[in-house]
């Protein structure tokens, strides 16, 4: 019995070796890739999956798609069980909670041709915790106004300056808002880019959520009055419908909204005016935005890091990098390859170029921490109650803050 075992476990060992010893010299590997997206996306990421071939014919990359809902749900599910994927896709607001689950990239790089300032500064940060790098990005984008230029026109109003005040956007909504239609139509998270803009915190020194200080409590004031006292913009009423004004926006109910370039191609199609986009207004001091993007990292508990950081740069790399922004499926976070997305999916929208370079020239850091999402959730639940007069600005940051654990 004995000698068998021996036989055995020198057998096992063996072939370990020449597994590894295989896949040191080139043998075919397949690498999983995690992405979220819907049925019409996956030819575009499958093209970039065939990139990855076309470079290195010994990978394989195997895509997995999921919707975007589904993919957040089952993320954390495949990681404790040990089934996720060996590239797996990251969005900047979600770091926190999953970096542990990532490798770290700062040794893959600094081996590799990668030039950290090929890419927007503010996404590498993005997608970075703790100072270090946990994935490398493809796309990036600040919230913007987006703005119905016919309506601008119609009214007599000039189109909106880069560096536009509060006063100025909600004198200009004012103006719009009449013949049923609203100037503005607001939604969840301008709750929260909103307030940045105007020069707000949310957080204390200590990176802890800090929602009822004076600042952050007047700017989100200044836009939970739009809708309950100046009655400018529609009420959403929950969390599925937090982002109805897109829908509001292409219908031509609403003249402005806030949302990100991500969605510049989609509005476009759907609408039958000419679309402007702005940045969000400022207050008193000088402009400033957060920016937020995604990328793509490598699983702590994948069996074929080397082979999956081959696919990573070239997932994340010049040709991809056109290939989505020429697609208008994201603004690339390569700079040298935004002029695809402007080129493509920005075309017809004047001053794109100009509006998104100030953007990035006043960005700010996006300041999140593990409690993120949970912030969001209850964002949405309770921002609607400030809208409707149900309770005070104040009073719904103060029950949010005390459910922040």
């Amino acid at each position: 019995m004995m000698k068998r075992s021996l036989i055995f476990a020198t057998a096992l060992a063996t072939s370990s070796l020449f597994s590894i010893g295989a896949e040191a010299q080139g043998a075919p590997v397949t690498v999983t890739w995690q992405m979220w997206g819907e049925p019409n996306d996956a030819q575009l990421w499958q093209q970039l999956a065939d990139l990855v071939t076309q470079q290195y014919p010994d990978i394989k990359v195997k895509l997995q798609l999921s919707g975007w809902t589904d993919y957040w749900t089952r993320l954390p599910v495949l990681a404790a069980s040990g089934q996720v994927a060996d590239i797996v896709s990251m969005q900047s607001m979600r770091m926190p909670n999953f970096y542990s689950i990532l490798d770290p990239l700062d040794d893959y790089v600094k081996k590799s041709d990668v030039k950290v300032a090929d890419f927007e500064t503010s996404i590498m940060s993005g997608l970075s915790h703790d100072g270090k790098l946990y994935a490398l990005p493809y796309d990036v984008g600040p919230w913007m106004v987006f703005y119905n230029r016919d309506k601008f026109a119609a009214a007599g109003l000039k189109e909106p300056a880069k560096d536009w005040t509060f006063d100025d956007f909600k004198a200009d909504a004012k103006t719009l808002t009449k013949d049923g239609t609203y100037g503005y139509g607001t939604q969840a998270f301008d709750f929260i880019a909103g307030p940045v803009a105007l020069g707000a915190e949310y957080f204390n020194a200590d990176n802890e959520f800090d929602l009822t200080n004076t600042g952050f409590a007047d700017a989100f004031s200044k836009y939970a009055d739009l809708t309950a006292k100046d009655k400018l913009s529609p009420v959403f009423a929950s969390a599925s419908d937090a982002s109805a004004a897109s829908g509001r926006f292409a219908s031509g109910n609403v003249a402005m909204y806030i949302d990100g370039p991500w969605t510049l191609i989609t509005a476009q199609a759907n609408v039958n005016f000419k679309i402007g986009i702005a940045p969000l207004p400022r207050g008193s001091g000088p402009s400033r935005f957060i920016t937020a993007g995604s990328g793509w990292g490598i699983s702590a508990a994948s069996q074929h890091k080397d082979a999956a950081f081959k696919a990573l740069q070239v997932l994340s790399g010049p040709k991809a990098a056109e290939i989505l922004g020429a697609a208008g499926r994201a603004l690339p976070a390569r700079l040298a390859q935004q002029t695809y997305w402007y080129d493509g999916a920005a075309k017809n929208v004047a001053g794109t170029r100009d509006t998104l370079q100030y953007m990035f020239a006043h960005t700010t850091p996006f300041r999140i921490n593990e409690k993120w999402n949970q912030f969001e959730n209850l964002v949405m639940q309770y921002v609607p109650v400030a809208l409707t007069g149900d309770s005070t600005p104040e009073g719904v940051l103060s029950d949010i803050q005390s459910q922040l654990p």
